[in-house]
């Protein structure tokens, strides 16, 4: 799509980042936003914070999207050179038989994997009634035993492989979730200009097992207010009744009234739905009633953050093909470099 650099997008899709293993991202965010900011630091835990100063004294803006994907790390290697898995956040298991993987290892190197499962040949009547479980699976690493052990340890960081297509509007692959915040926070971090705010782009680490790269940066930065960009469920496909769809690709950026691990400040959602009407930029609301993203680790932070989470659709969320509309992803950034060339206007505040 015009005005968006899929070039960008599809290297950081393509890029490995399990969570706490986030080295690759870490570097593509720090070299796409140097030029834009004033300093650049990076915690203990791996966060990586770009900051562009406002005036003295100007309110504190927390923008937040995480670097990491789902992975596994390898739990064991027997003695045939057959791989276990340890996961790193929520897997639907079915979506996993027969997908390639990447181990990278300690010293860099990178090794191709297939997830197998027994033949459907040599299944009972049982076998093909149940679900496979994450332990049940295998990684074949074609290597044997002693050369499996050599070169692979355990410990190391397991994705899957998959590469980044566009046809259209439309964009597939891996790891969308949740590199398209990556995406949105460099953009919107070229295109506001507003001396009145200091921002603090923050790209975490470790969302996927517990919001835990948020809610240590918001107790670094104490930021006056807090928004997460993330992806959200696009429920839009056959088998999905109208109430359940979440949001729509191509129906604009949503914004978040809820989700199971924070609840919108309703002054910032009041003001995200005000400057998408101004600006004329496609929008509509979302409620999720499961899952939860940075925005629960912001509100947590010491001083206790209002905080927000502008989503991009996206169907097939934590599988290989998860996908997005490009234009839903322009409206994200248009909205967020919106606000935060507003925000410093907007009244935060509880009556007494």
């Amino acid at each position: 799509m015009r005005g968006t650099r899929m070039e960008l997008l599809k290297e950081l899709c393509e890029a490995y980042g399990a969570p706490g293993f986030e080295d690759r991202i870490r570097a593509i965010f720090r070299r796409e936003i140097k030029d834009h900011v004033d300093r650049i630091e990076v915690d203990g835990i791996g966060n990586c914070i770009a900051i562009k100063e406002g005036k003295p004294g100007s309110p504190k803006v927390m923008l937040a999207g995480h670097m990491d994907e789902i992975g596994f790390v390898v739990k064991h290697i027997d003695d045939k050179g057959f791989i276990r898995l340890s996961p790193l956040g929520g897997f639907d298991p079915k979506t996993l038989i027969a997908k390639r993987v990447t181990i990278v290892t300690s010293g860099g190197e990178e090794i191709t994997g297939m997830i197998g499962s027994k033949p459907i040949h040599i299944m009972t009547p049982e076998d093909r009634k149940k679900m496979p479980t994450v332990p049940e699976l295998f990684v074949d690493v074609s290597l044997s035993g002693e050369e499996a052990k050599a070169r692979i340890e355990i410990g190391d960081p397991v994705t899957l492989q998959q590469q980044f297509q566009v046809s259209g509007d439309r964009c597939t692959g891996k790891s969308l979730d949740n590199r398209v915040s990556i995406y949105t926070m460099i953009e919107a971090m070229r295109r506001y200009s507003n001396e009145n705010v200091s921002v603090y782009a923050v790209a975490t680490t470790q969302e996927e097992i517990g919001l835990r790269g948020a809610m240590t940066a918001s107790h670094r930065i104490e930021p006056d207010c807090g928004v997460a960009i993330d992806v959200t469920l696009a429920c839009d496909t056959p088998g999905a009744s109208e109430h359940e769809k979440i949001s729509s690709l191509g129906a604009g950026v949503a914004i978040k009234v809820h989700d199971s691990s924070s609840i919108s400040n309703p002054k910032m959602v009041r003001a995200m739905r005000e400057i998408a009407r101004e600006k004329e930029i496609p929008f509509q609301m979302e409620i999720l009633t499961m899952g939860g993203t940075d925005a629960g680790g912001i509100q947590r932070g010491g001083s206790a953050v209002p905080a927000i989470t502008l989503s991009i659709p996206c169907r097939y969320v934590h599988t290989v093909v998860e996908t997005i509309d490009a234009r839903d992803l322009e409206a994200t950034v248009a909205l967020l470099a919106g606000f935060l060339d507003k925000a410093h206007e907007i009244d935060l505040s509880y009556d007494g």
